[in-house]
């Protein structure tokens, strides 16, 4: 019995330090690991901060060039840009509907920054435009003039009271302001 005692406290002289050894191990990894997942936590943010200096000025100036964009092809404001002086309304018909697409192309790619519903809105308002544009064409004498189609444009946004980019300038102000909060 007491060779067993004798072999017990051994044993414990020779288990403990291993033990005391593999729990001071287990704390220092442990706490490296801690350490590292911090580490990687902080640099994920920081890489989220400077991510976020670089594409919010690029998400905002893609608002403001999409705004534009409707803006220039409000049917008053083409209007007044692209003038009807001594063109007929079929030449007049196709310099308007060249210049909203030619729009529309040039600043397609800002889609990119900018929710899906906003920017079909967007592409809702330019199709309006267009159908506007084509109907009154349409309904006008072969004979008219390009300023016979300018007159109906603007009548008939003045008739129905709402200008056919209205909704969307809206929806993406209402937009820039929910995602920038300003």
């Amino acid at each position: 019995m007491v060779n067993f005692f004798a072999l017990l406290i051994e044993l414990i002289k020779l288990a403990l330090p291993a033990l005391v050894l593999v729990a001071g191990l287990y704390f220092l990894l442990q706490k490296h690991y801690e350490r590292e997942d911090r580490l990687r936590a902080e640099r994920a943010q920081q890489k989220e901060s400077n991510n976020s200096k670089t594409i919010t000025p690029i998400r905002l100036q893609a608002y403001e060039r999409v705004v534009l964009l409707l803006e220039r092809i409000t049917p008053s404001n083409l209007l007044l840009r692209v003038s009807p002086a001594g063109q007929t309304a079929a030449e007049y018909h196709r310099l308007l509907l060249s210049e909203i697409r030619n729009e529309f192309n040039h600043n397609m790619s800002q889609q990119v920054y900018m929710s899906e519903k906003a920017w079909q809105q967007v592409n809702h308002a330019r199709e309006d435009v267009v159908k506007l544009i084509n109907k009154t064409y349409q309904e006008l004498p072969e004979a008219a003039r390009g300023t016979d189609l300018a007159k109906r444009v603007l009548e008939t946004v003045l008739v129905n009271e709402q200008d056919p980019t209205a909704q969307a300038i809206n929806l993406v102000k209402q937009e820039v302001r929910q995602t920038f909060g300003s």
